[in-house]
């Protein structure tokens, strides 16, 4: 019995190193990419609101918002993905899946204790954020509903990274594909009401979007514990969870969550800057920040896959593969990002007219992607390696990475040309495109030293 379950289990350790990254990346990259959709197609329903500048302007204050709540995520996801991996590929089966309900466990936690803060402060935080008026209105209306299910979306991201640990990435990619398909659905029936369901504006679309997460979490749970994975889940299992274990999950993600808290605080300074000037250059940033957030995406969601591959290969001692593995993923990342470049700087009219009528806001976020697209290549080769090191459970160089990039190379300058030198917002998309470009070039030379294939779990 237990021969027979050994050979369902799969294995991307042998074999072609591209095939594998692919064959682990690439459902990982259509599941996460469709993630990224759910807020994009709130953005789309919503602009099709009367009044839709401010209602989109309010989605991407928001936005910042829900992306420095969701760096709470990496106190738990990073040691997740480092923990599982490992486990998995050292096929120490019973520890991979008290990781996995560790995991679970401490995602719920964190996700309705952060989430339950957030409903009380989303009308000062929009406010601080530079939101007024309709937007802010809005803002709250769209905030508070999702910081309500914020326990569940932590838990079902738990989920996605246990299928990807445990090699069954294209489990993965159905769920989150199939969970932003029945958002796309639900949308527009409860922005406009149809249906028979009552109109509820920009509030359907956050609703929409926790039935979606809840739905999908449900779904996972089964799967898991329902014996369609790699590795089961038992009510009981063979190794109880505890506290011990749940720490050193948190004591891996630390310091991943400081570098995105960095990067999400800094956000916290620039868009307000950016709301200076004007509704129209924020509702454009925000859909031009979520176009440019798709190809980026593309290699998270990569990244992701990769992650877990990483972490497959050292726990089966095979260190030469995995640098190789590594290796071919930094340039995977660069050809790939090459291409959403292109399409940025070539087609950035057509982009913004598919959200906007307006010619002025539709000029400024073509020049936003144009001057951004220069970055692009570099940033794919960050994400890469970002990704690479959280496989191992080495975050702390990027979350120096992520401090000198979002407050040195970023808000530093920014506060400089646009306050003090009285620059317009052109001059903030070449600062963030110049420091995506120097930080690349400080952390790669760091990667090529190699210090991430020798860290312990």
């Amino acid at each position: 019995m237990s021969q027979n379950l050994e050979k369902k289990r799969a294995d991307y350790t042998e074999g072609s190193i591209m095939n594998s990254i692919l064959r682990m990346g690439l459902p990982s990259m259509f599941g996460f990419l469709s993630q990224n959709i759910y807020s994009l197609v709130d953005t789309y329903w919503v602009s099709k609101l009367p009044g839709r500048e401010s209602g989109v302007a309010a989605i991407t204050f928001f936005a910042t918002i829900l992306w420095l709540f969701f760096s709470f995520n990496q106190l738990v996801g990073p040691g997740s993905v480092a923990i599982i991996s490992r486990r998995y590929g050292e096929k120490a089966y019973d520890l991979t899946e008290k990781a996995i309900k560790e995991t679970l466990v401490l995602k719920l936690f964190f996700g309705f204790l952060f989430g339950i803060i957030g409903y009380f402060l989303t009308g000062e935080m929009l406010w601080l954020m530079g939101a007024r008026g309709a937007a802010l209105a809005d803002g709250i209306a769209y905030g508070r509903i999702m910081f309500l299910g914020m326990g569940i979306m932590y838990a079902t991201y738990s989920v996605y990274t246990a299928m990807r640990g445990i090699a069954n990435p294209h489990m993965a990619m159905y769920l989150m594909l199939s969970s932003n398909a029945l958002n796309m659905a639900l949308d527009p029936v409860l922005i406009f009401g149809h249906f028979g369901f009552p109109a509820l504006g920009i509030e359907g679309a956050a609703v929409a979007s926790v039935i979606s997460y809840s739905i999908t979490l449900g779904v996972g749970l089964f799967l898991l514990y329902g014996n369609f994975t790699n590795v089961k889940l038992h009510l009981r299992g063979k190794a109880p969870i505890a506290i011990g274990t749940m720490w050193k999950i948190v004591k891996i993600g630390f310091p991943a969550w400081l570098g995105s808290m960095s990067f999400s605080s800094a956000r916290l300074i620039i868009t307000p800057l950016i709301a200076a000037f004007g509704t129209e250059v924020v509702a454009a940033y925000g859909v031009g920040n979520q176009v440019t957030h798709f190809g980026i995406m593309v290699l998270v969601g990569i990244g992701l896959g990769l992650s877990s591959l990483i972490g497959h290969n050292i726990g089966s001692g095979k260190l030469d593969r995995a640098k190789k593995t590594a290796d071919q993923a930094v340039w995977l990342g660069v050809g790939i990002m090459c291409f959403f470049a292109v399409i940025s700087f070539v087609f950035p009219r057509w982009i913004m007219g598919m959200f906007f009528d307006n010619p002025v806001t539709i000029g400024y976020g073509v020049t936003m992607l144009r001057i951004l697209a220069v970055s692009f290549p570099f940033i794919g080769a960050f994400l890469m390696i970002e990704e690479i090191h959280m496989g191992v459970g080495l975050n702390t160089p990027s979350m120096v990475m992520n401090a000198v990039h979002s407050w040195a190379f970023e808000v530093g300058p920014i506060l400089l040309l646009t306050s003090l030198l009285s620059f317009d917002q052109v001059a903030i998309w070449w600062t963030i495109t110049v420091a995506g470009i120097v930080s690349t070039i400080i952390f790669y030379l760091y990667y090529r030293r190699g210090r991430w294939l020798t860290i312990k779990v």
